[in-house]
């Protein structure tokens, strides 16, 4: 079973908390991320794309760094990780990723990959000028379809005359080359539409995490139900938040902290629900809103014996090849993880 970690490309991680640790994105934080998560075998490391944040007194998530120059910059001080940059499709044209990804092929020497993200959120795009229209809402994928076939083609041909409806390729030239013809492609559609897209493009497929496992093999099963279509071999990817502690009490009472610390501003800004007055909300709407302070992440909260038994049985699930994870205090929880639950766990052995 691959293990990776969504790194802090963004202040704060993972939870809009004001109990949880708070700190800003730097290349220093990550460097210490990435050396202690190859120090421990990790498998892989990804940085996400966010260009605008969720404010409230956290201000989450308000800032980030760019995902492909941190990449670049963590290939030149590693050596074996495999390193997955993100880049939002309506920000950059796929002839400049694909040379992006080239050159950070060459530096990684072979360790690089790029994470597909088709692009939602209006307001991000919106605000520098690059939303495509509304439009692109129900034809993302069909643009992120030609993006893919031209970085494909120039990774492999060094050339692309593709004639499409969203880009017109005029014997565009790429050199050199990654160095095995292309580099892997992850996805997190969690649509139909985006898991048949994943199954003819991509190589992994990112689902998020739940307690309830079925309903993680049911995510899984129709990923590999859209390959078996494609023919392509295509795993999945997990997603979860981990939090840990020597006892599964220890670490609950963590969680609980965390979760008590809700930041309501941020949260309502995310959910859409920013003109909710919470001073005067019912005690069941705070407590629903408190559940997503996680960004509705799978949280696996336990010892380190509870926490590698779930990742253990994770493992079982058809189609699911690894599982990345999130945690509170980054370059602690990286070392802690490493040292204490991955020995435990049946399916890194």
């Amino acid at each position: 079973m691959d293990l990776g970690i969504f790194i802090p490309i963004g202040n704060n991680g993972w939870m809009m908390s004001e109990n949880s640790p708070q700190y800003p994105p730097s290349f220093e934080l990550n460097r210490q991320v990435a050396e202690r998560a190859e120090a421990a075998g990790y498998d892989f490391l990804l940085s996400m794309v966010k260009l605008r944040g969720f404010g409230g007194k956290t201000e989450f998530w308000d800032h980030n760094l760019e995902s492909f120059t941190l990449m670049a910059g963590l290939a030149a001080v590693t050596e074996k990780i495999n390193l997955f940059a993100s880049v939002a499709l309506p920000t950059m044209e796929p002839a400049m990723v694909a040379r992006m990804a080239s050159t950070i092929d060459d530096i990684s020497d072979g360790r690089f990959g790029i994470n597909i993200v088709s692009g939602w959120n209006q307001i991000e795009y919106s605000q520098m000028g690059v939303w495509p229209g509304d439009w692109y809402y129900e034809k993302r994928y069909e643009y992120a379809t030609e993006y893919v076939k031209i970085m494909k083609e120039l990774w492999s041909t060094g050339v692309s005359d593709l004639k499409g409806e969203y880009f017109q390729m005029d014997d565009c030239r790429l050199s050199p080359p990654p160095k095995n013809g292309g580099v892997p492609l992850v996805c997190a559609g969690q649509s139909d539409v985006g898991m048949d897209f994943c199954a003819t493009y991509g190589d992994f497929q990112f689902i998020i995490g739940t307690g309830d496992l079925d309903v993680v093999r049911n995510d899984a099963g129709r990923l590999m139900a859209a390959a078996e279509k494609s023919g392509r071999d295509v795993g999945v990817y997990v997603l979860f938040q981990i939090t840990m502690g020597e006892t599964d009490e220890e670490a609950e009472a963590k969680w609980q902290h965390y979760k008590d610390g809700a930041d309501l501003d941020a949260i309502k800004f995310m959910t859409g629900q920013a003109e909710l007055d919470t001073a005067g909300a019912t005690a069941e709407k705070i407590t629903e809103m408190q559940g997503a302070f996680n960004l509705n992440i799978g949280p696996i909260v336990g010892s380190h014996a509870t926490i590698a038994a779930k990742l253990d049985e994770v493992a079982q699930i058809p189609g699911v090849k690894g599982a990345m994870c999130v945690f509170d205090d980054y370059p602690t929880a990286t070392q802690e993880f490493g040292e204490k639950v991955m020995p435990l766990m049946s399916s890194r052995s």
